[in-house]
């Protein structure tokens, strides 16, 4: 079997496996004074220090989550219920946990501006200017989109958010570990990251947050400075600052390596006639191809490639098992029909050649199949 849903969720690397069994006796809480919590505390705070330097930020600038989508959902209702009422600028291309998030604050009252991207799914430092309103406090843009891969300006919607006196919030699940990134150099105010994006654990994220923001916690506790509580996991934390390491040490390596392969890989799959690329054909992650297959039934084309070999997927894992067609592809003006028969294949650290060339062997048929 052919494994090219990296987007979805990567497998634990062995070495942090290894590196999480080597402390997987901690079994001390961390909160405790005495010498079984504090060993705990030393593993916490020790990952807490490890991801805030690979990343630009302070250590207690580190809150630890169980996921992107939680981080997500603080950094946005955390920033929201500590200013009581105003307007958040966002797109309609971002995660279904964001997504989701604006919802519920438009429940809770506040104003909320989605922003439309072009047909490669970027949304323009301009839209957001143009979206800015006196009681605007929150920008939250992604930092690469996990279905088309493409990579938006995230620096530049920083400064446009920074010059009107409001914050910055980038989802940067998918691009951490991916291409280059820093807090710092984005200019955010709070990033959201996974581990199991890049080779760590599943079942633990972080936000991070820079000092100043007032942060209302969505789980109340003393925890994590306040912010998030909930007794926290030293072997997970452990697991997704080694796994972090790992990846940005490989990072000048491998992005070239998978990008290699995405254009053998682009290049045969688009050689099928009525196949058409989706998300921006160069400012895209190295490792994503998202095609469109006309005149193809969809989910006989994501069943084929699965009996054929090929795992794939049919847009965000989040929203896996849904009736209804991609958020993302429809924003981008594909239809309904269109947007179901479309696939995303993602490339990872353990993809070869040879698997490629298997998967646009299996996809050639399966398309055949599914057009039958």
């Amino acid at each position: 079997m052919v494994y090219l849903d990296y987007a979805a969720t990567t497998p634990l690397d062995p070495e942090v496996r290894e590196a999480m069994r080597q402390v997987e006796g901690v079994y001390g809480n961390p909160s405790s004074i005495h010498r079984f919590g504090q060993e705990a505390r030393r593993v916490l705070e020790g990952a807490r220090e490890r991801v805030a330097a690979l990343l630009g930020v302070r250590p207690r600038e580190v809150v630890f989550t169980a996921s992107g989508s939680e981080a997500d959902a603080l950094a946005l209702l955390g920033v929201a219920l500590a200013r009581g009422k105003g307007h958040v600028v966002s797109t309609e291309v971002e995660h279904s946990a964001l997504l989701g998030t604006l919802r519920l604050l438009e429940r809770l009252g506040f104003a909320v501006t989605r922003l439309r991207p072009d047909r490669h799914g970027l949304v323009y430092p301009e839209q957001v200017r143009e979206a800015l309103r006196p009681d605007t406090f929150l920008v939250s843009v992604m930092a690469a989109n996990g279905e088309l891969g493409t990579l938006y300006p995230v620096r530049e919607v920083a400064e446009v958010a920074h010059a009107h006196g409001a914050l910055f919030h980038t989802d940067a699940v998918q691009a951490i570990g991916q291409v280059p990134f820093r807090a710092d150099e984005a200019g955010a105010d709070l990033v959201s990251l996974s581990a199991h994006k890049f080779y760590g654990p599943k079942g633990v994220g972080a936000l991070l947050v820079r000092q100043g923001v007032e942060l209302f916690p969505l789980v109340p506790g003393k925890q994590e400075g306040g912010r998030r509580g909930g007794t926290q996991s030293p072997v997970l934390a452990h697991g997704l600052a080694v796994a972090l390491e790992k990846a940005l040490r490989l990072l000048p390596e491998e992005a070239p390596r998978l990008l290699a392969l995405r254009r053998r890989l682009e290049e045969g799959l688009l050689a099928v006639e009525g196949v058409e690329l989706n998300g921006h054909p160069t400012r895209r992650l190295p490792k994503l191809v998202n095609v469109t297959v006309k005149g193809a039934d969809g989910e006989a084309l994501l069943l084929a490639m699965d009996l054929l070999g090929v795992a794939v997927s049919s847009g965000s894992a989040c929203s896996a098992g849904s009736l209804e067609p991609s958020h993302v592809l429809l924003a981008i003006g594909r239809t309904p029909l269109e947007a179901r028969a479309s696939l995303r294949f993602s490339l990872g650290r353990f993809t070869t050649e040879e698997e490629v060339d298997r998967a646009l062997e299996a996809f050639r048929e399966a398309v055949h199949r599914a057009r039958a």
